[in-house]
């Protein structure tokens, strides 16, 4: 995906020369000007082993993110099938419902991480996947409330892992200036999960009686089975991180961990994490803004994953119709993420493309809010939603991750970026009832609020990073510290600089 001019990037102590002349929001490692320079392996060329990298993980996460959050939201496309009927649901049943898949999924993030980087990612996820594909299937057959609340719990057991495990392998072998098309294009997975799914389920419920089965059924355990069989071929294919790469060559591998230890510092792949490395992360208030930031927008985006069936098929659409309608605001937004992401790449900066669809998601609530009776404009602020908060996401926790050192640092923080900012989801669940159909005027509002938290809290993480990267650098990059240290202490190490 990447095109890179030159075979060797500059010596450490180039760069240390070259980050010091640069502003506080650029970015750097610095290190001593006695390592030496990163050499491309002379048979390829750093384009070639981009691309390879690229091929030989990003369609794996992708096809992985894209199942669990079909499996995750499909209920959503299930209930304009007659899912809450057939259980006997009723008043804020089906809320409950979404809401406690976010019990284990919240609780599980950190501890998911730690057994990802002890058992490896295609281990891990593999299991997680095949896990989440059989509760999904499960829910074919549950003939009461019980049974639906029991296996929405267990999906979010198995799921949990998903997101910040991808997040965490993404950022264990990109540079940060080339990370975030492939953290959007990963995250991009959810727009197609969306936009997939209702297509998918316009086409499943046509299956409505088949064998005496109503076809929201036919949804759960069709899409399940789906899972459960990718999730055995990534038993036996699923990439891992660098250091276990056997589809590289061991210059290439060496050329890989070095240009990453360039531009984000030490990795410690070797050091297993303890408990005193959770509170020492957690004792860094960048950690919690990073997961505001998250918190603010995951309401929202659940908030539209889970009810924007419902909301579309309060326009006047059949159930059929609701589907597909459902369908064209997520491949905008799929567009519109990525277009984002090729230019905050090119720019070499994320606050502003945080920022800027926050306030396109902003606009479409707000129009939401304002206009009842105008049924094209109302569908098009459903389009600026999707957008803008699905572009965002990706941006917020690519610049989070990139921006965390190390692997204890980077699995201990992208997991409670992602643990912390889904109790959101929690919220979202009853933001949207019954009872405000349809204008649902509480729930949009709802929403407003947290994205403008979203957005404070991106202000004022990027007011805090500014001002450690000019503190570091009046301080100077020499601070008598062993390469152990500056192992230990990841992005804390005075050399390395922030990217706003």
């Amino acid at each position: 995906m990447d095109t890179e001019k030159q075979h060797t990037l500059p010596p450490d102590g180039a760069a240390a020369s070259h980050h010091s002349s640069r502003s506080s929001s650029q970015v750097g490692v610095t290190h001593s000007s006695s390592s030496p320079a990163v050499q491309c392996p002379a048979h390829t060329t750093p384009a070639r082993i981009t691309t390879k990298i690229d091929l030989h993980l990003v369609p794996f996460l992708i096809i992985l993110y894209l199942t669990a959050f079909l499996d995750r939201v499909n209920i959503a496309n299930a209930r304009t099938f007659g899912l809450e009927a057939d259980l006997g649901l009723t008043s804020l049943d089906y809320n409950t419902a979404l809401t406690i898949f976010f019990v284990p999924y919240i609780l599980c993030e950190i501890p998911s991480n730690i057994l990802l980087k002890r058992f490896s990612p295609r281990i891990w996820l593999s299991i997680c996947c095949l896990g989440f594909g059989i509760v999904t299937i499960c829910q074919g057959f549950v003939q009461n409330y019980g049974g639906l609340l029991t296996t929405r719990f267990f999906l979010g057991v198995f799921e949990c892992g998903m997101f910040p495990g991808c997040f965490y392998l993404l950022g264990m072998w990109y540079r940060r200036e080339e990370a975030q098309k492939r953290f959007s294009l990963f995250f991009g997975s959810t727009s197609l999960a969306g936009a997939f799914g209702g297509l998918l389920a316009g086409a499943i419920g046509k299956m409505d009686g088949v064998r005496g089965w109503n076809g929201w059924r036919w949804i759960f355990v069709l899409e399940g089975a789906g899972t459960v069989v990718i999730g055995l071929i990534f038993l036996l294919t699923f990439p891992g991180f660098v250091e276990d790469a056997k589809w590289l060559r061991e210059d290439e591998r060496e050329y890989i961990k070095a240009r990453l230890h360039a531009d984000q510092g030490h990795s410690a792949a070797d050091k297993k994490i303890t408990f005193k490395d959770f509170k020492n992360v957690m004792k860094d208030p960048k950690v919690w803004l990073g997961g505001l930031m998250y918190f603010g927008l995951i309401v929202p985006a659940y908030s539209y994953a889970y009810f924007s069936p419902t909301i579309v098929k309060t326009y006047g659409f059949s159930p059929i119709m609701t589907q597909l309608r459902s369908v064209p605001p997520w491949a905008a937004a799929f567009v519109f993420a990525m277009v984002v992401a090729v230019v905050s790449d090119w720019a070499k900066h994320r606050f502003l493309f945080a920022i800027g669809p926050i306030c396109v998601s902003i606009a479409g609530f707000a129009i939401l809010l304002n206009v009842h009776h105008n049924l094209p404009v109302q569908y098009f602020a459903l389009f600026l939603i999707c957008m803008g908060t699905y572009s965002a996401m990706p941006i917020i926790v690519c610049w989070f991750n990139m921006n965390l050192g190390g692997h204890h640092r980077r699995a201990i923080g992208s997991a409670w970026q992602v643990g912390f900012g889904n109790i959101g989801g929690i919220i979202s669940t009853y933001s949207f009832v019954q009872s405000d159909a349809p204008l649902y005027k509480k729930g949009y509002s709802i929403c407003v609020g947290f994205i403008c938290l979203s957005a404070v809290s991106c202000i004022l993480y990027a007011f805090v990073i500014m001002r450690e990267n000019k503190k570091r650098t009046r301080a100077g990059a020499d601070q008598g510290l062993t390469e152990s240290e500056k192992a230990e202490l990841g992005d804390l190490n005075p050399e390395f600089r922030y990217m706003l």
